[in-house]
């Protein structure tokens, strides 16, 4: 057969005249000589030789072959099961995700830098608690040493590590428990990004298929960076920045070695490896920390051995920890001065952060010492000046074990605290301190209010009256000015709680906080001016644009100069002669009121110098009773501890008004007995002002002493 040249239409094939008929037809049958199969050959002889047949192949004659086959066909089998079992829990867990074009990382939460009024830090606030910085603002160690012990090939693998998840799935499975998770950088950003903290299945594939997005979106320097800025640390610390001030003292950029491989060292367990609460702890695992960066080709051995011999020292918290109560009060009224946040700010307090020290000292220490034998697990204590800044403030005994803010929180009948708006109350209706009440039982629709002894001392003076914290003689008051006069003088003052204008007003059955009791008697200390109690001062953008400015004084005069001055010469004599004597301040005029709520459940004072008004309450949360625990026991000691160093360096000065009370210039006279107190009688000379014969047992060498 032949082929003509190929031209541009298309030729048939034609049979030369060897190999087709005369009429041009093809023949395609078999011939003689065409064979399916080789022909055979002759031997010799010339006999026909039969054709030796193929051999076998090996893979029919060999099992082991066969074996093989099968084993890598079934493998294939499961490797396609699994896959599409795996890929099946992606697609159905990856559904209940939001659609990948509502992805979106999250904008990092503005930082509250909140200061004290010498510019002090008091506390990081925010869901970040720090300043976001840049890897280039760190030191270079700091994110070395959390990719050396948390994801070692961070910048080799795309999200997900298959020889960190096989090493951990082997240490687990050696161990019989969730040892190591496997996690890289990647998953846990993405995690803390866009999930909860759930150990579920579903939650880990979502991590997986979050993780692969973010390393598609973002560049590995920025995933480290918003890593590093966001993981918590414990203590309240969302990133290194807010970690360095917490533990440190300082900011991320100024860490020695030592400290940022202690903080890498906290991303394992935060409040195990913390610093300031297990120090041993936090040193051994730097030293982990410092001996993988080492391995890992980030520092030499000699960096880490000088590492792991430098002391690191970390700081307490502001004012033993009592600074976070603060730091609590301010964020819970930020948004009426700001709004929503949308950028970091600086807010700028009243704070004295050493009266702040010496308040939370003040009452720590009173409670470590007679706490227990009082039966008193809680206190608080605030500080305000005259013009009603806030210049301490301690919600609890320790803040780690209980935040609960018990100076603006807490809620407590004040019990006698509140006698002064019913005596204020009476002289703004005509009366003096030196008007005549008799004290005896008393009786109102049934209602019959004892003193605290039990005991009536016939007629006194107001004066007497109100330093003794006598019952009767408030109930007596209240039920000729009115109670709900009285409500209205509270009010006017500062309570802002409300009240049951009702006879029992007398003795402080409605409840008050601290905060809001210190506060109405600030004006006995100011000449009568009404404050509203504030401890934000300024509000301000990192920049410097100011968003909030305090401006205004309160509400003006509350209190008439004359009735202050009255005021005062009666409360004086609370830590002269009455219930407060343990407050009493060597040389310095100062005024006050203990209180004591039903079954000894609430202890109070409230005093004030001309510089400062403090308020203490003790008591516990329960509302237990407490072990017959007074105003004039441990809340008189606390305010004394506290005052006594809040006056340290400052020229004494006289309380407002100039009223004396009349006949008091020498009383009580020399060598009378004067021990005084809520579970004490008043003893002093007969004649004297205010003089009440002592009740029994102490009667007859009373009489012998003074000859009556």
């Amino acid at each position: 057969m032949r082929w003509r040249r190929r031209t541009s239409e298309r030729v048939e094939p034609i049979a030369d005249a060897a190999g087709g008929s005369r009429d041009g037809q093809l023949d395609f049958g078999l011939k003689d000589g065409d064979r399916s199969v080789p022909a055979q050959r002759k031997n010799k002889a010339g006999t026909r030789k039969r054709a030796r047949r193929a051999p076998r192949s090996a893979s029919r004659r060999s099992p082991i072959r066969r074996f093989v086959r099968g084993l890598a066909y079934w493998a294939a089998v499961m490797v396609i099961i699994v896959t599409g079992s795996v890929g099946g829990l992606v697609a159905y867990y990856g559904s209940k995700l939001p659609p990948p074009s509502q992805w979106t990382v999250p904008a990092r939460p503005a930082n509250v830098r909140i200061l004290a009024a010498n510019g002090e830090l008091i506390s990081n606030r925010g869901d970040t608690a720090g300043a976001s910085l840049t890897l280039d603002q760190m030191p270079p160690y700091l994110p070395e040493a959390v990719i050396a012990i948390e994801d070692r090939r961070f910048y080799w693998h795309f999200g997900i590590d298959p020889i960190g998840l096989a090493r951990a799935l082997f240490v687990d499975i050696r161990a019989g428990r969730v040892v190591e998770g496997g996690s890289t950088i990647t998953q846990q950003l993405a995690k803390n990004l866009f999930l909860t903290p759930q150990r579920t299945l579903e939650r880990k594939i979502q991590e997986v298929i979050l993780a692969e997005w973010l390393e598609l979106r973002l560049s590995k320097k920025q995933i480290l960076e918003l890593y590093l800025n966001r993981v918590y640390l414990g203590g309240g610390a969302y990133g290194v920045d807010a970690a360095a001030h917490r533990y440190f003292g300082k900011s991320a950029r100024d860490l020695t070695l030592a400290e940022a491989a202690t903080i890498a060292g906290l991303l394992k367990a935060p409040s195990t490896y913390s610093p300031i609460t297990h120090p041993a702890a936090a040193e051994a695992r730097a030293h982990v920390v410092l001996t993988a960066m080492a391995d890992a080709g980030f520092i030499t051995a000699r960096q880490a051995s000088l590492a792991m011999s430098s002391p690191v020292k970390a700081v307490k918290d502001v004012a033993g920890g009592s600074g976070r109560y603060v730091a609590d009060w301010v964020m819970d009224i930020l948004p009426r001065y700001v709004g929503v946040l949308s950028q970091d700010i600086i807010v700028d307090t009243s704070i004295d952060m050493r009266l702040q020290t010496a308040a939370a000292k003040a009452v720590k220490d009173t409670l470590d010492q007679q706490g227990a034998k009082y039966g008193v697990g809680q206190g608080a204590l605030v500080a305000i000046d005259p013009s009603g800044a806030v210049k301490a403030l301690v919600g609890g005994r320790d803040y780690a074990t209980s935040p609960f803010n018990r100076a603006v929180d807490g809620h407590r009948q004040p019990g006698s605290a509140f006698k002064p708006f019913v005596y204020l109350t009476a002289l703004e209706s005509g009366m003096v301190p030196e008007t005549v009440r008799v004290d005896q039982p008393v009786s109102i629709a049934g209602w019959q209010p004892e003193n605290y002894t039990r005991a009536y001392r016939g007629p006194v003076t107001l004066t007497t009256a109100l330093a003794l914290s006598l019952n009767s003689v408030s109930v007596q008051l209240t039920a000729e000015v009115g109670p709900q006069a009285v409500a209205a003088t509270a009010h006017r003052l500062g309570i802002t709680s409300p009240l049951m204008a009702t006879p029992s007003i007398a003795l402080g059955t409605s409840v008050v906080s601290p905060l809001e009791l210190t506060a109405a008697y600030v004006p006995f200390s100011n000449g009568g001016r009404g404050i509203i109690p504030h401890v934000i001062r300024r509000i301000t953008t990192v920049d410097g644009n100011v968003l909030y400015q305090r401006t205004g004084s309160g509400p003006g005069q509350v209190i008439a100069p004359i009735y202050v001055g009255m005021m005062n010469a009666m409360m004086e004599q609370t830590l002269t002669i009455g219930t407060g004597r343990r407050a009493a301040i060597d040389g310095w005029p100062a005024g006050g009121k203990t209180g004591t709520s039903q079954d000894y459940r609430d202890a109070w004072f409230i005093g004030y110098t001309a510089d400062l008004t403090a308020g203490v309450w003790f008591g516990n949360d329960d509302n237990s009773p407490t072990k017959r625990d007074t105003g004039g026991n441990l809340p008189a000691i606390a305010w004394h501890q506290f005052m006594s160093e809040a006056v340290n360096g400052l020229a004494v000065a006289d309380l407002p008004g100039n009223y004396r009370i009349r006949g008091a210039e020498n009383w009580p006279p020399p060598g009378a007995v004067a021990a005084i107190g809520e579970d004490q009688p008043m003893v002093v000379a007969p004649g004297a002002p205010g003089f009440q014969r002592p009740f029994q047992p102490l009667g007859g060498f009373l009489r012998r002493l003074f000859g009556g």
